[in-house]
C-alpha cells in the first residue's frame, strides 16, 4: 500500500537552484537591518568623532605662465633661411615635471630651510600639487600653458612663502638656462662654417675625380631598358607562383581527402578495382561476423571459435598473395597491419576519383614548379647584367647632389650668422607670474567628505555584517531556500495570515460565523487565500499522482507548531469541496488536539480502535460538525495510551487502514513531528504518501534535512512551505473581500 507510490514521488527531478535576485538580497538586509543600520551608524559615526579630532589644512596657490621662445617670429613674405627649430612645441608637460624636479626642490628647500626647519624634497613634493590649467572653448575643455601650482600644509602662512620661494627659484632658473643657450649657441655656429667648407671643398674633388675616371656619357637609357624587361619577367615569375600555389594546395588538398601520398593512392586504386582481391576481402568481413558472435557465446579455446581463427588466416593469407599478384610486391610493404591492408583496397568510385585527381594535380604541380625555376634562372641573368649600373649611377647621383647640399649649407650660414645669435638668445622658456600666491585658505578637514566616505564604508560594512549574520543563522526563511535544502518537489505555498485578519470574521464559503470562542486555526481554514492555497496544493497531489491515485496521506513536520494540523484540515475540506469522501485521523497519540479545534468529544477515537479487539463501527467516527455540509469524516486520537509506537505499528493500525482506503476516497492522517519520536514514521509506513510541512522562520536547515532523510526511505512525496510571504494569491490582494 505505502510503496505503491514510492517509486514515482522518489523519481521526480530536483529543482534547480534559482539564482539570487535583488528582491532575495533586498530581504536578507530586511531582515538584518540592525547589523546593517548598526554598521552604517557606527562608521558614520567613526568618521565624523575622527573629522573633529583633525588638524585644520590651508591651501595656497599661484599660477605661472609656461611660453616657448623657440618660435621665429618674422614678417609676411620673408624667404630667408631659419635656423630656429619649427616642429618645437610649447610642452607644458615636460615643464611641469621640471619644476617637480629634485634640483630645484632642493633649491627651493635650502631657502625655506631658516624659517622652515620641518621642510625638505619628500615633504615638498607630497604636499606640492602642480597642474595645468583647462578652460571651456566651445564644447571643449582645452589645455592650456598656464600651470596652476598649490601647496597644502597646517600653516597658512606658510603654504604662501612656500609658493613665493618656488617662484624665485623656478625665475632664477630660466634666466641661467637662456644664458646658456646664448652662450652655446653661438659657439656652435662658429664651429659648423669651417666644418661646412670643408666638406665643400672634398665634394667638388670627388666630382672632378669621377668624371675623369668613368668616362660617363648616359648609362640611364640603358639601364632602363634591361629594367623593363626585368619587370616584365618579375609579372611572368608572380603569374606562375600563383598557378603554382594553385596547384600545390590542389595536391594537398586531394591527399589530404584521401590521406594517403600519390603512390599510396595509386596501389589502393589497384587492389579496390581488383575483384578477386575484394572478392575476398567480403570473405573475411563474414568470418570475422561470425567470429564476433561466437566469442559472444563461447571462449577462444572453443573448437568453433578456433576454426574460425583459423580460417580467418587462411583468408588474410589469400589476400596478401593477390595483392602482391596485383601490385608485384609483397603485400607487407603495402601497410603494417592487417587492418591497414584490409583499409587500402577499399575506395569507392569518389576516392577513386580523387585518387585520379591526385595524379593529375601532382603531374600539375611539378611542371609549375620546373617553369618558376627556369623564369628565377632568367631572372638572375639579368639581374646580373645590371650590376654594373647601379655602382656607377650611384656614385654619380651621390656626388652632385652632395655638392649642391653643402655648398647651400654655407651660403645659409654665412647669411644666418648674426641673425642665429638673436633667435638662439630668444629660445627657451619663460616663467612668467600670472597669479602671485596668498595667504591659504583652509580647505580641510571636509566633514561631508569624510561623512559620505564613512556612510560609503558603512554601507559595504553593514551589507558584509548583514550577510554574515544571514549565512550563520540556519533558519529557513524562504519557499526556495525550502526546497534548495528538502531536494524535493514543492506542491505549495500556505500564506502566512495578517495579524489584522486574526478577529472573529464570518465564514463566507460556508455560510456561517465564526464567534470569539473558535480557535485561530478556524480563523486561518475560512481566510480565502488559505483555502485557495490548499485547493492547489491537493491538485498538484493529484496530478503528481495522475493514474495512481493516493488513497492514503500522512501530513508531518520536522517539529511542533509548524501548521501540520491547520494544512491536514484544509486538505480535507479542499478534498471535500471537490466531492471527495475525507477521513481526517488525528494520529498524535501522545498529544492529540484536534478534536479540540473542532470542538468533538474524545471518549473514542483511533487508540480505543487500536487497542480493541471488535469490528470497526462507526461509533468512534464522527462527522465535522463545523463543516457538517461537506462529505468530511473524524476520527478523533482518543485517550491517551501508555505505548502509542506499539498500537501505531500493530497489525491492528494496518488493517483499520485498509478499510479505511476501502470506504474512503482520501484518508489524511495528521501525525506528530518526525524528529524526537517514531510515531510519523509508523503511520506513513501504512499510507501511500507522506507530506512534510515546513514552517518559515520556525524549523532550521538541519531540521529539515533530518526530516526529509528519515521520510524519503518511505513514501516522501514532496514539502509544503507554510507561513511564505510568497504565497499570497493576487488575485485576492487586488479583489475587494465579499461582505
Amino acid at each position: 500500500m505505502a510503496q505503491g507510490n514510492l517509486t514515482l514521488f522518489n523519481s521526480s527531478s530536483p529543482m534547480q537552484e534559482p539564482d539570487p535576485g535583488y528582491g532575495q538580497l533586498f530581504g536578507v538586509l530586511m531582515r538584518r537591518k540592525i547589523w546593517f543600520l548598526g554598521a552604517i551608524a557606527g562608521t558614520v559615526a567613526l568618521a565624523a568623532g575622527v573629522t573633529a579630532f583633525m588638524p585644520p589644512t590651508y591651501q595656497s596657490t599661484m599660477q605661472m605662465l609656461v611660453e616657448s621662445n623657440y618660435r621665429e617670429r618674422r614678417a609676411p613674405g620673408d624667404n630667408r633661411p631659419s635656423f630656429a627649430d619649427p616642429n618645437v612645441e610649447t610642452d607644458t608637460a615636460t615643464q611641469v615635471n621640471l619644476m617637480r624636479s629634485t634640483p630645484l626642490l632642493q633649491r627651493a628647500v635650502d631657502e625655506l630651510k631658516p624659517r622652515y626647519s620641518d621642510v625638505d624634497v619628500d615633504r615638498l613634493r607630497r604636499r606640492l600639487n602642480i597642474v595645468q590649467v583647462q578652460e571651456l572653448r566651445g564644447n571643449e575643455r582645452v589645455t592650456t600653458n598656464i600651470v596652476e601650482m598649490s601647496y597644502i600644509d597646517h600653516d597658512r602662512v606658510k603654504t604662501r612663502e612656500v609658493l613665493k620661494a618656488l617662484q624665485r627659484v623656478y625665475q632664477d632658473y630660466n634666466l641661467e638656462q637662456q644664458r646658456n643657450r646664448l652662450t652655446k649657441g653661438l659657439s656652435f655656429i662658429d664651429r659648423q662654417i669651417p666644418q661646412v667648407q670643408a666638406k665643400v671643398d672634398k665634394a667638388e674633388a670627388d666630382l672632378e675625380r669621377f668624371r675623369k675616371s668613368s668616362n660617363l656619357v648616359d648609362p640611364e637609357e640603358q639601364s632602363r631598358s634591361l629594367v623593363e624587361s626585368l619587370r616584365e619577367l618579375q609579372k611572368d615569375q608572380q603569374s606562375n607562383r600563383g598557378e603554382l600555389a594553385s596547384a600545390q594546395a590542389r595536391f594537398a588538398a586531394l591527399q589530404q581527402q584521401l590521406a594517403r601520398s600519390p603512390e599510396q593512392a595509386t596501389i589502393a586504386s589497384r587492389l579496390s578495382q581488383s575483384r578477386q582481391y575484394q572478392a575476398l576481402l567480403t570473405e573475411i568481413q563474414k568470418t570475422e561476423v561470425a567470429l564476433a558472435q561466437q566469442q559472444t557465446r563461447f571462449t577462444s579455446k572453443t573448437p568453433f571459435v578456433q576454426q574460425l581463427l583459423e580460417q580467418r588466416q587462411r583468408q588474410i593469407a589469400l589476400l596478401q598473395q593477390e595483392a602482391q599478384r596485383v601490385l608485384g610486391v609483397e603485400a607487407g610493404s603495402i601497410a603494417g597491419s592487417d587492418a591497414a591492408l584490409f583499409s587500402t583496397g577499399q575506395l569507392g568510385e569518389n576516392d577513386l576519383k580523387f585518387a585520379s585527381d591526385l595524379t593529375q594535380a601532382q603531374v600539375d604541380f611539378f611542371a609549375a614548379r620546373a617553369r618558376d625555376q627556369s623564369l628565377v634562372a632568367e631572372a638572375q641573368r639579368l639581374q646580373s647584367q645590371l650590376q654594373r649600373f647601379p655602382t656607377l649611377l650611384a656614385e654619380y647621383n651621390r656626388l652632385l647632389p652632395t655638392v649642391k647640399l653643402h655648398r647651400d649649407t654655407l651660403d645659409q650660414l654665412e647669411k644666418a650668422r648674426q641673425e642665429l645669435g638673436l633667435e638662439i638668445a630668444r629660445g627657451g622658456f619663460d616663467w612668467q607670474v600670472v597669479e602671485q600666491a596668498k595667504v591659504g585658505r583652509q580647505v580641510g578637514p571636509n566633514w561631508m567628505r569624510n561623512i559620505l566616505i564613512g556612510g560609503a564604508a558603512g554601507l559595504m560594512l553593514g551589507c558584509v555584517a548583514a550577510f554574515l549574520r544571514e549565512s550563520a543563522d540556519k533558519s529557513i526563511r524562504t519557499s526556495e531556500d525550502l526546497t534548495k535544502q528538502a531536494s524535493i518537489p514543492l506542491i505549495g505555498m500556505v500564506p502566512e495570515l495578517p495579524m489584522s485578519e486574526l478577529m472573529p470574521t464570518t465564514n463566507f464559503a460556508f455560510g456561517r460565523s465564526t464567534n470569539a470562542g473558535d480557535t485561530s486555526m478556524l480563523q486561518v481554514l475560512h481566510w480565502a487565500p488559505f483555502r485557495e492555497s490548499l485547493d492547489l496544493i491537493y491538485k498538484n497531489l493529484q496530478l503528481m499522482t495522475d493514474g495512481n491515485p493516493l488513497r492514503s496521506l500522512v501530513v508531518t513536520s520536522a517539529l511542533a507548531g509548524e501548521g501540520k494540523s491547520t494544512v491536514a484540515l484544509g486538505l480535507a475540506i479542499s478534498a471535500a469541496r471537490l466531492h471527495q469522501r475525507v477521513l481526517l485521523i488525528d494520529a498524535d497519540l501522545r498529544r492529540p488536539g484536534l478534536h479540540q479545534q473542532l470542538q468533538l468529544p474524545n471518549e473514542h477515537g483511533l487508540s480505543t480502535l487500536l487497542t480493541s479487539d471488535r469490528a470497526l463501527t462507526q461509533a468512534a467516527i464522527q462527522p465535522a460538525s463545523t463543516y457538517s455540509d461537506l462529505p468530511i469524516s473524524v476520527l478523533t486520537a482518543g485517550p491517551t495510551p501508555t505505548d502509542s509506537v506499539k498500537l501505531l505499528s500493530s497489525k491492528r493500525m494496518r488493517d483499520l487502514m485498509t478499510v479505511f482506503e476501502q470506504h474512503y476516497d482520501l484518508v489524511i492522517l495528521d501525525a506528530p513531528p518526525v524528529l524526537g519520536i517514531v510515531d510519523a514514521l509508523l503511520a506513513a509506513s501504512f499510507c501511500d504518501g507522506a507530506l512534510l510541512v515546513g514552517r518559515m522562520g520556525h524549523v532550521n536547515k538541519n531540521e529539515v534535512s533530518q526530516a526529509v532523510g528519515m521520510l524519503s526511505r518511505l513514501n516522501l512525496v514532496g514539502v509544503v512551505a507554510n507561513c511564505s510571504e510568497s504565497g499570497h494569491s493576487y488575485y485576492y490582494r487586488s479583489t475587494p473581500t465579499p461582505a
